[in-house]
């Protein structure tokens, strides 16, 4: 593997980011076949695809980190993570914030949120005091080994505090070390506009999430209102899902899966994404006099 960009200098080359999300290493791969320069991992997406549960906080640090390294290491551009609340507090976050560099993450973002935590964009969100997630901020600054893995600071205060809430509390975040906002569930294109004038001098990150609080925009608009960064979470798992579901109730009402072959991804295809050419020359190369058979289609 060589050494990838880390996402700080990726940023500062580009200087806009369109960032779909991930579910497992080999949607992350497809991401990256497409020439995206980035993988986002979603913490609502491997909870549910990992247990089947909601998005409430339920996955286990180690869980986590285990998920995020495999997604890591099937690609060579740089990942960024969900990590919920940091899973506990501000110490337990020193260690979340190593776990993930060990995982071969580029960075997390960590939210304000008080357990059990609730998806952004939902009912019933509450948040902990400021002063205690500034502390979070700086022991994930204190944490980290290279000195290029982002500190995200979400914060969900828009829900509970309005505007000037989540605008007071950015401002701390930025104080105690952040190196990029991420405000979560804003309302309106003059929210959106009004919170990049407020929050100054720091790169910000728009949830660009279906069925939420925040209008749809394109990203080159999310560009032109001033934002860095734009993350498509689950885009990919709800497409996905929604295919999967479609075909089961067609499967079960058929009998045969004839009618879904120009819908599916083929052999081939799949082949492709998992690099299996490279696997089959290492076989040549490494095992027994006389090798492997070739790939049969």
């Amino acid at each position: 593997m060589i050494a990838k960009k880390s996402f700080q200098a990726l940023l500062q080359e580009k200087k806009f980011l369109s960032v779909p999300g991930t579910f497992n290493a080999l949607v992350a791969r497809m991401i990256e076949d497409h020439g995206f320069d980035a993988v986002y991992c979603t913490g609502g997406g491997l909870c549910t695809s990992l247990l089947g549960m909601p998005d409430i906080g339920l996955v286990t640090l180690t869980e986590f980190a285990q998920m995020v390294g495999h997604i890591s290491s099937a690609v060579e551009i740089p990942v960024i993570s969900d990590a919920d609340t940091g899973f506990g507090n501000a110490i337990n976050v020193i260690r979340a914030v190593q776990e993930f560099e060990k995982a071969g993450v580029s960075g997390i973002h960590i939210e304000d949120q008080v357990m059990a935590k609730r998806c952004g964009h939902v009912a019933g969100k509450e948040v902990i005091a400021a002063g205690e997630m500034a502390g979070k901020i700086r022991a994930a600054c204190f944490a980290r080994r290279n000195p290029e893995f982002s500190v995200i600071a979400r914060t969900d205060a828009r829900a509970v505090e309005g505007m000037e809430g989540a605008v007071a509390r950015a401002l701390l975040y930025k104080e105690a070390g952040a190196d990029i906002i991420f405000p979560e569930a804003l309302q309106t294109e003059e929210e959106l506009v009004a919170f990049r004038q407020a929050v100054p001098d720091i790169p910000l990150i728009a949830n660009m999430t279906e069925y939420g609080k925040t209008p749809y925009f394109t990203a080159t608009e999310w560009h032109k209102m001033g934002y860095q960064i734009v993350i498509f979470p689950v885009t990919t798992m709800r497409i996905a899902m929604k295919a999967v579901d479609d075909f089961l109730g067609d499967l079960k009402a058929t009998g045969t899966q004839k009618n879904w072959l120009d819908r599916m991804q083929t052999r081939a295809e799949l082949y492709k994404a998992v690099h299996y050419e490279r696997y089959t020359e290492w076989e040549n190369e490494y095992l027994p006099a006389g090798g492997v058979a070739p790939i049969q289609e």
